[in-house]
């Protein structure tokens, strides 16, 4: 084990992070809104008397946004973790499938599976990472059946308080930090370096989805609102709903 150097943490992350966001950018870029509207509840729209276009683009892009940058984020953050316990453990990215990260501490190999927060799956997602943490263990164990092996679900915040599972440990927030690391704090160093230009990063960013806004606006005007502005609500449905597809 070796001990963490923070400077080496801190000029990862600000080299890093704007892979972060021109991740988030290339997310919206790839929209196309007659596919993201086949795939919407037109009728939660008439529930909740929605009356312009751009109410409704708002409500789309915004939704596409929160549920991609969590992703995105999540995936990113599970790039530090392995750099960070490389420095520390000699980690690796685990070459058994479904496996993040793997290393040894104290004569035990750890196999961890990482994820953003602590609610992240349901029952038969967690089922099926349970399933893989038992076959990487057969698989390890081929080569050497005396190996201690220990699943870990590591979770980057929130927290849990009965880590113990039965078959695997659940590690969140700042027990997942420490248990990589060795570093009782790191949770909260990590905070600053990723604020680096961060309000110029998401100044790209607005103005990319300000853009998207006005042209899904636009696009959505032209194909569902009729001539006196009002939304087309049977065309928004057949072309969501409709046995046979409309033609354009």
């Amino acid at each position: 084990m070796k001990k963490l150097d923070q400077k080496v943490v801190t000029q990862y992350v600000e080299n890093n992070i704007g892979t972060f966001h021109q991740k988030r950018i290339q997310s919206l870029d790839s929209l196309k809104l007659i596919k993201v509207l086949k795939r919407k509840n037109p009728y939660l729209y008439k529930a909740k008397y929605v009356l312009t276009a751009e109410q409704i683009i708002k409500g789309i892009v915004d939704a596409h946004i929160s549920s991609n940058e969590e992703t995105i984020f999540g995936d990113w953050l599970e790039g530090l973790a392995i750099f960070i316990n490389e420095k520390v453990y000699k980690g690796r990215k685990s070459g058994i499938q479904n496996i993040d990260l793997e290393f040894d501490k104290d004569n035990v190999r750890y196999i961890v599976n990482i994820k953003s927060g602590p609610n992240w799956g349901n029952s038969s997602q967690i089922k099926k990472m349970n399933a893989d943490f038992k076959t990487a263990k057969k698989i390890l164990r081929t080569s050497n059946s005396n190996l201690n092996v220990v699943a870990v679900n590591g979770c980057c915040y929130g927290r849990d308080n009965k880590p113990d599972k039965g078959d695997y440990y659940k590690y969140c927030g700042q027990k997942f930090w420490e248990f990589i690391s060795g570093e009782e704090n790191l949770y909260t160093e990590l905070i600053e370096p990723l604020g680096n230009k961060a309000k110029e990063r998401n100044d790209d960013f607005m103005k990319s989805y300000s853009q998207m806004i006005n042209k899904f606006t636009k696009e959505f005007t032209n194909s569902f609102c009729l001539e006196s502005g009002e939304i087309d609500w049977d065309k928004l449905v057949k072309i969501n709903s409709a046995t046979i597809e409309p033609k354009k």
